[in-house]
């Protein structure tokens, strides 16, 4: 065994759950996935707490037969958490009632009740969102429908925090996942926001801790069933946008900069940017940093909406896009208008529809993706550089499109394509944060591209 220490980051993402194991310079060594599937048996469908622990313990074993781990990091996907009875810790996994999927429409039976409780956006800057992406709502339908079963809940974790709980036997508050879009969080208060102390949930929180903070050592039955060592110390951990964030908080930016992270879910995390332009009504919202700031954000399901468009149009995901299927969609004014996630991005509510002949789908998807981007940028006032990480950069078209569009103001993709490991990576060592490696992107040339905007514009 490699005696040099090791990192083992668990990345909880809505369509993925990833392991990965990274050195002490936090170059990734080591992975392993497995699609995070939901459960549909039981009261509502949940999250399958006992399989994917399963995988972890086999994934953890595995890599600590090869590896040196000395620390765990977690990163977890918003709007989740586990109710549990910490009293009952020997009744793994320790919950009450299962974790909740965030996309149950079935919580929506509470949402006028809800709408007289849930704070104002100017308190929460947490917008109203469908089914269960709002964890209040979720609290209040788990309350109001399953209330013996909410009675005898003692602790309330946010995802991240569970994990760590499941691994070390501690509780813990951590502000970013708190911060999520959550309805209980004031971040200008930097406190709870009115909807949990009306229903008096704060005694359900344990105490705030840091993302880079030690959370504990390992229980004794994770060490038995892993092999992973006595030593090996488990960090609070971290919601997953904010996790590939943080790692551009040592930057110096003048002017508004913004960093957009792409995936199932893209999200434009505005630096600098007043948060006065934030709009609840275009799914505009703050996320709270790692160190309790608010920083305006907008977000669409980029990732589940260039899936949607590509099956729509009998295309598989992974297929190969073209600067002549561009020029072809933007020379024909092929639409792709929003929105195909069902309810989520700055044009929610709107029935997604594609306009015009599309035997290029996948530029079609390509060109729908930056449009939205770009979109969000210019509703939080973006002025200054924009740094592009996550899936997208699998694309070769997109990051250049976006600069084209952007008029000669800096596009710089990062040049790895796992940034929120990497950012819940460098929580284990955030005593020395450094910016990750950029590159700046060269702007395409495609003819009628402003003119393609304006008319994506024109039906919106």
């Amino acid at each position: 065994m490699p005696s040099e220490p090791a990192i083992l980051v668990l990345d909880v993402g809505k369509t993925h759950i990833k392991l990965h194991v990274l050195d002490q310079q936090l170059q990734l060594l080591w992975s392993r996935q497995r699609r995070n599937e939901i459960a549909a048996n039981g009261p509502y469908p949940h999250i399958d707490i006992a399989t994917l622990w399963r995988w972890f313990i086999n994934g953890a074993g595995e890599a600590a037969a090869i590896y040196n781990i000395q620390a765990i990091s977690i990163a977890t996907h918003g709007a989740t958490a586990a109710l549990i009875d910490s009293a009952a810790d020997a009744a793994w996994p320790g919950l009450v009632l299962p974790v909740v999927d965030y996309e149950f429409a079935g919580i929506a039976a509470v949402n006028e009740r809800y709408r007289r409780l849930r704070p104002a956006f100017r308190e929460s800057l947490s917008p109203e969102l469908p089914a269960g992406l709002n964890l209040g709502r979720q609290l209040f339908w788990l309350q109001e429908t399953y209330p013996e079963d909410f009675g005898r809940a003692d602790t309330l974790l946010l995802y991240p925090q569970y994990w760590g709980w499941l691994l070390t036997g501690v509780a813990a508050s951590e502000v970013s996942s708190l911060g999520c879009h959550t309805d209980c969080w004031a971040p200008a208060a930097r406190t709870f926001s009115t909807l949990v102390k009306r229903q008096q949930w704060q005694r359900l929180f344990p105490p705030f801790k840091k993302a880079c903070d030690v959370l504990g050592t390992l229980r004794p039955a994770v060490i038995e069933q892993t092999g992973l060592p006595r030593s090996c110390r488990v960090f609070v951990g971290v919601h997953d946008s904010n996790a590939s964030y943080l790692r551009y908080l040592p930057i110096a930016d003048a002017g508004s900069s913004a960093v957009v992270s792409t995936g199932t879910w893209t999200i434009t995390f505005a630096r600098n940017a007043g948060l006065q332009r934030l709009d609840e009504r275009r799914d505009m919202l703050a996320n709270v940093d790692i160190h309790g700031n608010a920083v305006g954000c907008a977000r669409f399901m980029g990732g589940r909406e260039y899936q949607a468009i590509c099956a729509a149009l009998g295309l598989a995901l992974d297929t190969a896009v073209t600067a002549a299927d561009i020029q072809r969609v933007i020379h024909r004014g092929s639409l792709a208008l929003p929105d195909f996630s069902g309810g989520s991005g700055p044009f929610a509510g709107a029935a997604g529809r594609i306009i015009g002949a599309a035997d290029a789908g996948a530029a079609l998807a390509t060109l729908y993706c930056v449009l939205m981007i770009e979109e969000e940028l210019s509703l939080l006032g973006v002025s200054g550089a924009v740094y592009v990480e996550g899936a997208f950069l699998q694309n070769p078209w997109l990051c250049r499109l976006l600069a084209q569009l952007r008029s000669g103001r800096p596009v710089l993709a990062n040049s790895d394509s796992n940034g929120t490991v990497q950012g819940a990576a460098l929580l284990t060592q955030w005593q020395r944060p450094s910016p990750p490696p950029t590159q700046r992107v060269s702007a395409s040339r495609f003819a009628g591209l402003a003119q393609y905007q304006r008319l994506w514009r024109s039906h919106l």
